[in-house]
């Protein structure tokens, strides 16, 4: 009689593949007592098998019982190695002098790279990628990818983290930023007076700068600007803002030898008397000024700084007018008398563009013997944040005028032209680099920039 179809598969089950009752009748869905009756009568009718037939069967059971006891001796031997490393590492035998580096790099922390560490030690044991892969719980490609890391670049290639390049570090973005936060935002297409996140995004996005809000967050907020500020010192209303400051860069981007650029600007007016600013106080001192204050005299502090020699020429005036302009004029025509042209460059104040003051720039011009010419270079409107010399203000005020009580206007006056005098000596012997000296205080670097902030809201 022959063994159905279904018998034989019951019968390479239980005889080949060596299952049990239980575990046969849990894969079929069959009941034990069914399938002892079905392999019984099948035990009955059946004929022998060939001889064959039983030689392979015997020969497919040697070979499972050879691969588990195979896989039992590899993972006996791995679990007394992995014993040998944390218990004792210095009875390990190591097959690379790396090893030893290796093994002192494990440690329990949850962010230590130990299964990569242990993959290249595995290796150099002598286990292979399939039973390291077994052993750690991870794939047997990942375990190859440590090795080749491992083998390419060493243990910082195989631990080590490549570092991206973060947008809110890249100072092109950032100078892109900055410059159109200068802007007012009408240039930009948005109909408003004041920047919003929403409209830096945007407008960023569209001149190729793509950065989501925390991004551009991030770099507002290192440089200091808040938003409260921004709407009142960082924002030009000059509806001819772009115009002017192209303009003043073509200007010195096409500087010649003999041509120089003059930043001028006022400092002050500003009294005499205790001063309030940051000190270091002993403890249970609470530094104070007193509000109500008598005068002791004031002071204007007129000045210009040449930037391509990063050179200060100031006077002391007393008043903020046309006839002042005229004076420096003349001082920087006969100090650099040996230029072919000078260019003076200031804020939109009425007093620096007067009627007067063109006059005066023509008049010269027309008859300028044995001095240089000069040209008007007038910046944007309410765009203190150009005018380089703020910045030299304000590192001159966190040095010399905060936190001062002095005795007299004489005082004050000698304390700032030794600043400036300091300061221009330092910038011959370095033309290159203004090192830290106390000048080093300043906002920014003294250079025309669109995304310098030179005018510090506080500096007064």
């Amino acid at each position: 009689m022959a063994v159905s179809k279904d018998l034989k598969i019951l019968r390479r089950l239980r005889d080949r593949d060596g299952l049990s009752l239980s575990e046969i009748a849990r894969r079929t869905g069959i009941t034990r007592k069914t399938l002892r009756g079905w392999l019984n009568t099948s035990n009955k009718v059946e004929s022998k098998p060939r001889r064959r037939q039983v030689a392979d069967d015997k020969d497919l059971r040697h070979q499972v019982k050879d691969r588990h006891a195979k896989a039992n001796a590899t993972k006996l031997r791995w679990m007394e190695w992995i014993y040998e490393i944390e218990h004792d590492p210095s009875a390990c035998s190591y097959a690379a002098p790396s090893d030893a580096l290796l093994i002192s790099m494990l440690n329990p922390h949850p962010n230590n790279p130990r299964k990569k560490l242990l993959s290249v030690l595995a290796h150099d044991k002598g286990f292979s990628a399939s039973a390291t892969a077994k052993h750690l719980g991870i794939s047997r490609r990942s375990v190859c990818k440590y090795l080749t890391s491992f083998d390419t670049g060493g243990i910082d290639a195989l631990i080590g983290r490549k570092q991206k390049d973060r947008r809110a570090d890249d100072e092109t973005f950032k100078q892109a930023l900055f410059s159109l936060l200068h802007e007012p935002p009408s240039l930009s297409g948005f109909n408003r007076t004041t920047w919003r996140m929403d409209d830096l995004r945007s407008a960023m996005n569209a001149i190729g700068h793509k950065a989501s809000d925390s991004v551009i967050r991030e770099v507002i907020s290192k440089a200091g600007f808040r938003w409260r500020s921004a709407k009142v010192v960082l924002t030009s209303s000059d509806p001819a803002y772009r115009e002017k400051l192209e303009r003043v860069q073509n200007v010195l981007s096409n500087l010649g030898e003999q041509e120089r650029f003059f930043s001028i600007d006022e400092f002050g007016p500003f009294a005499v008397k205790a001063k309030p600013g940051r000190v270091l106080s002993e403890p249970g001192l609470l530094p104070s000024v007193p509000q109500w204050q008598k005068s002791k005299g004031w002071l204007i502090a007129t000045a210009a700084l040449e930037l391509s020699a990063n050179q200060i020429t100031h006077f002391y005036s007393k008043a903020k007018n046309t006839t002042e302009m005229i004076r420096m004029a003349k001082v920087l025509l006969e100090e650099y008398r040996d230029a072919k042209k000078l260019y003076l460059s200031w804020d939109a104040a009425s007093w620096h563009m007067s009627k007067e003051l063109l006059a005066f720039v023509d008049e010269h011009n027309g008859n300028a013997k044995g001095f240089p010419t000069l040209e008007l270079v007038p910046l944007p409107a309410s765009a203190q944040f150009l005018n380089v010399i703020e910045s030299v203000f304000s590192g001159m005020a966190r040095a010399i005028i905060h936190s001062s009580d002095y005795p007299t206007v004489k005082a004050a006056t000698d304390a700032i032209d030794r600043y400036f005098d300091e300061r221009n000596q330092h910038y011959r012997d370095n033309p290159k680099k203004a090192g830290k000296k106390i000048w080093g205080l300043e906002r920014t670097k003294a250079a025309f920039d669109p995304s310098n902030n030179c005018k510090d809201p506080d500096y007064r």
